[in-house]
């Protein structure tokens, strides 16, 4: 992101003596990528951050792929499922998987996480369907509601703790740093002018929670290489009195994000939001239609012949699509066409804006289902395109604030 932040006390030189009001100096750790010479922040924590106590047994916590499934469209249901487990981690289903990303659904029942978490080798963007809460990490606190995009670097120690009612997440799981739009930034890394969001819409980190307890026991579970490692250190990760620097969680609303229109249908890339090694997050908004006056709202189907197209259905009615309800994901791989269903193109012409949204990942290497999503798979949804289809009819309302 390349953004710099900081937040509470520090010395006023980086590596210098820094000490408590009982004389004892704090304890500095950077937080750093790519070897010392990517994104970095610098911690000074009350305790030092690498007093382990204990070491428990590794817990697998990886998805299984389908790489056997016949090639062809797909439409997976989720609507209906309500609650996918107890807590944050235990309630986190991976549909959608290769060795760039990940895609999850997570709708925990438990609204507090009584342990720390780590994900020792990806970022995660976490978007928030349903739900109000706030997460805590070593850096603060970043408060989050429906249509937020929470991006959670790797390595941040960090829990999530949510407000009483519903709560539905879909998780994107990144093994590269999550970055902003690369065409969008200047040499020096600021987002320029006609960008579709700016440095002003993300919200880091606000208030540090600054935990200084007595010596203790305190989990911290770290995935690593498909397992949840457990390590108990002695003290809380969450002893930070100031830091600053590039790297750090944050929050950034779909509803900040700008759309960018024309007189003629828009390609996909103009929703682009975030960018990664081999993949791309996007984000479609209410906006004005195409205004040239033969134009045709509905997307003209395409052959996207280098990429895996998904989308996550938020709110609204997708004008190019029949029978997907709310919270669904459609995923077009690559090697077949894909486009409107019948009877949306002449539909869609005269309107003059959309209140759609979703969230859409395309990757440029095969993704796979896993086996937790086959039971939200529509089995008939391959033949959709058929005239005379008639789909389920939809299942949701809209549930976004």
């Amino acid at each position: 992101m390349a953004h710099y932040h900081r937040l509470g006390q520090i010395p006023r030189k980086r590596h210098t003596q820094f000490r408590q009001p009982d004389g004892t100096l704090y304890s500095e750790q950077l937080v750093g990528t790519l070897g010392f010479h990517g994104v970095s922040s610098l911690l000074y924590h009350v305790h030092p951050p690498t007093q382990i106590k204990h070491v428990g047994e590794t817990k697998p916590y990886a998805p299984k792929l389908l790489k056997d499934r016949p090639l062809q469209p797909e439409h997976l249901r989720t609507l209906a499922q309500t609650s996918t487990g107890g807590d944050y981690l235990a309630a986190r289903q991976t549909l959608l998987g290769n060795a760039d990303v990940t895609m999850s659904i997570c709708n925990p029942t438990e609204k507090r996480m009584t342990y720390y978490y780590k994900n020792a080798q990806a970022d995660e963007v976490i978007f928030v369907h349903e739900g109000r809460g706030e997460l805590w990490s070593q850096m603060g606190k970043v408060a989050f509601e429906p249509g937020d995009y929470v991006v959670v670097p790797r390595t941040i120690i960090h829990q999530l703790h949510f407000e009483e009612g519903p709560v539905r997440l879909m998780i994107i799981e990144s093994f590269s740093p999550v970055e902003t739009v690369r065409r969008y930034r200047n040499h020096f890394g600021q987002l320029l002018e006609h960008s579709p969001y700016c440095e002003r819409d993300l919200r880091p980190p606000t208030e540090l929670i600054t935990d200084n307890f007595p010596e203790g026991d305190y989990l911290v579970q770290v995935k690593k290489e498909g397992f949840l490692h457990q390590l108990t250190y002695a003290n809380s990760p969450f002893d930070v009195v100031g830091w600053d620097g590039y790297f750090y969680p944050y929050a950034f609303s779909i509803h900040d994000f700008e759309p960018i229109t024309g007189r003629l249908h828009q390609p996909p890339p103009v929703h682009q939001t975030f960018e990664g090694h081999n993949y791309v997050i996007c984000s479609f908004v209410p906006r004005l239609f195409d205004y040239h006056p033969l134009s045709i709202p509905a997307p003209y189907n395409h052959s996207n012949v280098d990429s895996d197209e998904v989308l996550y259905y938020v709110a609204g009615n997708f004008m190019s699509r029949k029978g997907v309800d709310l919270a669904s994901f459609t995923w077009h791989p690559t090697g077949l066409p894909h486009g409107p269903h019948p009877g949306t193109v002449e539909a869609s012409i005269g309107k003059k804006e959309t209140h759609e949204l979703a969230v859409m990942l395309d990757t440029f290497r095969p993704l796979y289902l896993t086996e937790a999503a086959l039971p939200y798979v529509d089995a008939r949804y391959p033949m959709s395109w058929n005239p005379g289809f008639v789909p389920d009819p939809p299942r949701s309302a809209d549930m976004m604030d």
